[in-house]
């Protein structure tokens, strides 16, 4: 059985190998950080690891390139953590396990972990090749880009040197991004009074699974299910028509992934379990029928459970029911000036209870920033209303295109002399670190590309391998066709 380390171009699918040997979900970058550290070194390239932990490798210019401007090639290390139920994994300890099929690079029941590091890989094969051209190059390694992009908004202005930064973190070969989203968390907190279950109940484990869900922003515009909505609408009804009492609910896990599945504990009374469960099976299909074509694998389930000790109140309970309800969801706007972009939406990605809490966190996107701020506002005006503490936090800008951009004069040039065509120039609703690097580094000439990758986010994540060979070419010639600077 080929690997992918049988594939072409070698040097960067066998950095990428080595990067799924290292556990590197957000927030827990320590062994990434110390391996690129080392990868530098041993490289006898100057290595830097600023206070965050965002790594800073830096390479002379090969002879005869020294008059190019300086580019800097940006990824970054950490990859989001998903895994489908029945895996047996451990982001903090396990390898990712890679498999090809079809043209594609897939993860065994995991995320792959392609986004970002077929971007991280590309760096790391330019900072060893001997036989490339280019000009001055920095590579930034940032950190925890998925759960906050701290690595970009603590990087320090003056650290870096380059001119034209080019992120390798889009998702669509062919395409060139010079704009994207901004982003804005809101979380919403109820606290609840337990309530002893009394006798004459029965218990019922809720699954809601199957869904693809995949990223917030790249996927929101596909309609696909929302297991936290689905399994509002399910335990809304169900209440009201069953006497249904929720005892723990635990839905999504990622503010950045579209949920895949939700999980809840409840009781009905126990002359009430026959139709209960008939609603269910209902209400099952009617949901499959809904998302048939977008989530054909969708199951709604109850099974017999252990009793919980106790529930929520039914304030409480009620107060969730029409938070969540309440609360927009998906596509909330077009952009007017680009067909087909999304310009504002919503994903209501977590809802989870834990130590008479429940936790409901909602991450808004838009490329116009009243928009953005407006639909926090209403968000948390869903959640106050419903009984709950609300906030809103970990804002961070969109990136404004640049048409008359340089750089996007030379890859479009570079393109179409490689390929024989011309690359589509687009913006993204989705959260580059383009937006918050270019305020730290305005003078920043900057361009976002990369190979096609499909569904990150979720354990169907798969980049397709001849698409990286064609980004790696066009990389490539991309530096060696720098632009000069001007005295």
């Amino acid at each position: 059985m080929s690997s992918i380390l049988d594939l072409e171009p070698k040097g960067l699918w066998k950095n990428f190998y080595s990067l799924t040997q290292i556990p590197r979900p957000s927030k827990k970058e320590e062994k990434i950080i110390a391996f690129t550290k080392e990868f530098g070194e041993k490289l006898g390239l100057e290595t830097i690891v600023d206070e965050v932990g965002n790594v800073i490798i830096r390479k002379p210019a090969t002879p005869g390139f020294e008059d190019r401007m300086g580019i800097v090639l940006q990824s970054h290390l950490d990859m989001v953590p998903q895994k489908n139920s029945g895996t047996d994994h451990d982001f903090e300890t396990d390898p990712i396990q890679t498999y090809i099929e079809d043209g594609w690079v897939k993860a065994k029941g995991t995320t792959l972990g392609s986004d970002n590091g077929i971007g991280a890989a590309a760096a790391m094969t330019v900072l060893e090749a001997t036989d490339l051209e280019h000009g001055p190059i920095e590579a930034l390694f940032t950190i925890d880009e998925e759960t906050g992009m701290t690595g970009a908004n603590e990087l320090k202005p003056g650290l870096l040197q380059g001119d034209i930064l080019l992120n390798m973190d889009s998702e669509d070969e062919g395409e060139l991004y010079v704009g994207c989203a901004g982003g804005v968390d809101t979380t919403g907190t109820f606290t609840y009074e337990p309530v002893a279950v009394e006798p004459g109940y029965a218990a019922y484990q809720i699954a809601v699974k199957g869904l693809k869900g995949g990223h917030s922003g790249l996927d929101i515009n596909l309609g696909r299910g929302n297991a936290n909505k689905i399994m509002n609408g399910l335990l809304h009804v169900a209440a009201t028509k069953y006497g249904l009492m929720l005892a723990s609910i635990e839905g999504g896990s990622l503010r950045n992934a579209i949920p895949r599945e939700s999980f809840a504990t409840v009781v009905v009374p126990e002359e009430n379990s026959a139709s209960f469960e008939a609603f269910v099976s209902e209400f099952a299909a009617l949901a499959l029928d809904t998302y048939r074509e977008a989530d054909g694998g969708l199951t709604v389930t109850a099974t017999a459970a252990s009793m919980p000790a106790t529930v929520l109140d039914a304030k409480t309970q009620a107060g969730l029911f029409e938070a969540v309800a309440k609360c927009p969801n998906g596509v909330i706007a077009m952009s007017a000036d680009m067909p087909g972009v999304v310009e504002t939406s919503n994903n209501l990605a977590i809802v989870k209870s834990k130590d008479n809490t429940i936790v409901l966190a909602a991450l808004q996107r838009s490329s116009v920033d009243a928009s953005k701020a407006v639909l926090a506002g209403q968000i948390r005006d869903v959640f106050i209303k419903a009984g709950a503490d609300a906030y809103s936090h970990g804002e961070y800008p969109g990136w404004k295109p640049n048409v008359n951009s340089p750089i996007l004069k030379t890859m479009k040039e570079v393109y179409l002399q490689k390929f024989g065509k011309t690359p589509e120039v687009k913006v993204i609703h989705a959260g580059l670190e383009c937006g918050i690097l270019g305020a730290a580094y305005p003078n920043w000439d900057m361009i976002s590309f990369g190979p096609t990758i499909r569904h990150p986010h979720s354990p169907d994540e798969k980049v397709n391998i001849a698409t990286v060979d064609l980004f790696w070419q066009y990389l490539v010639e991309t530096l060696k066709n720098a632009p000069v600077k001007v005295s």
